[in-house]
């Protein structure tokens, strides 16, 4: 097998990574909005077991080990690529320093993780253990990404900053995404473009925004006043409306300056992900936050950081063929 058949099956392999990342992330999101975060309160096992067993919440219990079977398979896949990455990592082509920052991405997950439960589910550390997970499906959907080989154009080159500016924009989107649902304000604002009826509702954004409140305090069910929920789910509708503006004008100004049919079918991924989440976004609030259309609002921003990544993969591609320098050992044995 020569390295490029290698190089193959290990993105193939980052791809089936990718794809469970997804799941946890959806799975992640189903837990939280069933309120079955605390369903197992210890951890690796629930209840002492490695499966739920009795009558301890058992519908709940199985929702939470459910979600840390998937998560356990996960970090066997990366932790797979690691040692493949290692083993091959004198093949052209082969990433390395990604893999590792996975890896430890993916420790740091399973302590996050730990914490979530131990903690009583703090809107700080739940919110970073979403953006663990993101950031994990980001790196496994890059890897698993065969790079075009070429230069790009000047236009093209342009779109960088934009879209280096847009990737930003969507992170801090996806805390205020994450801070509102863990501090349970989707409800807060009933009502759509108004919140309470009103265009600028009494709001307490002094306590809405304080990260840590001490140890010891259960937030199953949120413990903030409703003027400070609703602070959190206006601020997140204002980011959205940014991060729109922002996705949209991207998604636009790429599909007009690409030279490369996957750059412009990366921009109207970018554009279509961007209006189907804002759509579930406002379905959601106008049906009284169903727990369906929530749980499709957080696969939703999934697909939107999948866009997303894949764009950047389309404007950061490899060097041309003709200039990729030849390394003893690279043909075909």
């Amino acid at each position: 097998m020569n390295p490029q058949q290698r190089l193959f099956l290990f993105r193939r392999l980052a791809l089936i990574g990718a794809v469970l990342a997804a799941v946890v992330i959806v799975l992640g999101a189903w837990v939280r909005l069933t309120d079955a975060g605390l369903g197992c309160p210890d951890w690796p096992g629930c209840y002492g077991h490695f499966y739920p067993q009795g009558d301890h919440h058992v519908g709940k219990a199985w929702h939470e080990m459910i979600h840390r079977y998937v998560a356990t398979t996960l970090g066997i896949i990366i932790f797979s690529l690691l040692v493949w990455a290692v083993a091959r990592r004198k093949d052209r082509d082969q990433p390395l320093v990604p893999v590792a920052l996975l890896f430890v991405i993916v420790c740091l997950q399973g302590a996050l993780g730990a914490l979530t439960v131990t903690l009583l589910l703090k809107p700080l550390i739940v919110t970073a253990h979403l953006f663990g997970g993101l950031i994990t499906l980001c790196l496994l959907w890059w890897l698993s990404i065969t790079p075009e080989r070429r230069t790009l154009s000047a236009p093209e080159m342009g779109l960088r900053s934009f879209a280096l500016g847009a990737f930003v924009v969507m992170w801090l989107q996806i805390f205020l995404g994450g801070w509102t649902s863990t501090n349970y304000a989707a409800v807060a604002c009933p009502d759509f473009p108004t919140c309470q009826r009103s265009w600028w509702p009494p709001m307490d954004f002094r306590d809405a925004f304080v990260l840590w409140r001490g140890l010891g305090i259960d937030y199953e069910g949120g413990v903030l006043a409703n003027p400070a929920r609703m602070a959190i789910h206006f601020t997140h509708r204002l980011g959205a409306a940014v991060t729109g503006l922002a996705f949209i004008g991207l998604g636009l100004l790429t599909v007009m300056r690409a030279k490369s049919p996957r750059v412009a079918r990366a921009g109207l991924l970018l554009m279509a992900a961007v209006l189907l989440q804002i759509s579930i976004g406002v379905a959601t609030v106008q049906l009284g936050v169903p727990l369906t259309l929530a749980w499709l609002h957080n696969a939703g921003a999934t697909l939107l950081v999948v866009a997303m990544v894949w764009l950047m993969r389309a404007l950061w591609p490899g060097p041309p063929v003709s200039m990729v320098p030849f390394r003893y050992g690279d043909r075909t044995k």
